[in-house]
């Protein structure tokens, strides 16, 4: 199997997985190939089919747990409500695909990218509302876990903690691309000084998203699976509901310019993106007709969980800097790799969001 970061060899993986779990494999195919090497592992019985997941070098930094803990948090997510692939098979050994891996079963649905509309059975006013709700329920019953299932493999993180491993993030970009972002760097005091003394502690997916979410085929929203665990921790559930907020827009969101970006950044694709993000949002469906406001998803959450979203700039703040590091991690490796970039002026531009919620500019 080429293409990939680590050469595979697609028929000593199959007969590896019919010994192991009693099947007869007749194809492996690559999902995806970014922050994991995800392959889809179909059988001669149409209806069983497995997705293979294995880390790749992005993975490979404390920012996530480990392949075998994602895999303990899938089993101990097996048994609560949360609908999640079930883990079927670990691996420690390297030699199959380059690294340690697992398997799960595979989950129909699809997710709903950064930056698109919802699919076309869902472009309805009932459908935009029941998006909504499913995912406020679904981020509402993960952060209403029995947190001790999930004591040993998860991490315990605090707001503060996580801001400091950002800084540390932000000084490494810094290193590399010999360009300072003093925007960032002040949210980042404001954080630091903002931050609440105390808070809830729950299990926390730390990236739950419309894109992290399968909804099911059928005209009804239904969501068939939450994915990707590797940042699951035990944190402050309101950093998660402040990332939801986030890529949630309201009818008349101030909206950064771009005169500046326009000015420093010759790369066209980056700049449509960025003014697509600023005419739509970065999540259309959720300025349509029909979807709720970010205070009604908070309600709603407050409702379900009784965790009140006290502090919300900070949370919201929080959110922005943690996207814009991710986005500066993406444009670093980049360059290390001598590589064109085209994610600075997101990093910018989100840099630009976060200190317009830290003035007050950017409201709930």
């Amino acid at each position: 199997m080429s293409g990939t970061e680590t050469a595979i060899d697609a028929a000593s993986l199959e007969a590896y997985l019919s010994g192991e779990l009693g099947i007869d494999v007749s194809e492996t195919r690559v999902l995806n190939d970014g922050l994991n090497l995800t392959l889809e592992i179909s059988t001669a019985n149409d209806e069983q089919r497995y997705v293979l997941r294995r880390p790749n070098k992005l993975r490979r930094t404390d920012l996530f747990i480990g392949v075998k803990r994602e895999y303990r948090v899938l089993r101990a997510l097996d048994d609560a409500s949360i609908p999640t692939p079930e883990p079927v098979l670990f691996c420690d050994e390297t030699s199959v695909v380059g690294d340690s891996f697992f398997v799960t079963t595979f989950l129909e649905g699809s997710t709903i990218p950064l930056g698109s509309d919802l699919p076309e059975r869902f472009q309805n006013e009932t459908s935009r509302n029941d998006v909504a709700a499913n995912l406020i329920e679904t981020l509402a019953a993960i952060h209403s876990l029995d947190v001790s299932p999930f004591e040993e493999c998860c991490n315990r993180q605090s707001p503060l903690n996580q801001i400091d491993r950002a800084t540390a993030r932000l000084d490494e970009t810094a290193t590399v691309t010999g360009r300072e972002l003093p925007l960032l760097r002040s949210v980042v005091e404001w954080l630091r000084q903002n931050a609440p003394e105390e808070s809830k502690r729950t299990v926390v997916h730390d990236d739950f998203r419309p894109g992290n979410v399968l909804f099911a085929a059928g005209d009804s929203p239904e969501i068939t699976g939450v994915l990707d665990w590797e940042t699951a921790m035990i944190g402050d559930p309101l950093t998660e509901l402040g990332y939801l907020l986030l890529r949630w827009g309201d009818e008349n969101d101030p909206t950064p310019s771009l005169d500046e970006l326009e000015a420093r950044y010759s790369n066209e694709n980056a700049i449509q993106q960025l003014r697509a993000a600023n005419e739509n949002g970065l999540a259309p469906f959720t300025v349509r007709p029909g979807s709720p406001s970010r205070r009604e998803l908070v309600t709603r959450y407050e409702d379900e969980t009784g965790i009140e979203f006290e502090n919300e700039r900070f949370y919201r703040a929080h959110a922005a800097l943690m996207l814009a590091t991710v986005w500066a991690d993406l444009h670093r490796h980049r360059i290390e790799a001598g590589n064109e970039s085209h994610w600075e002026p997101h990093v910018d531009y989100m840099a630009r969001i976060a200190h317009s919620i830290v003035t007050g500019e950017f409201e709930l």
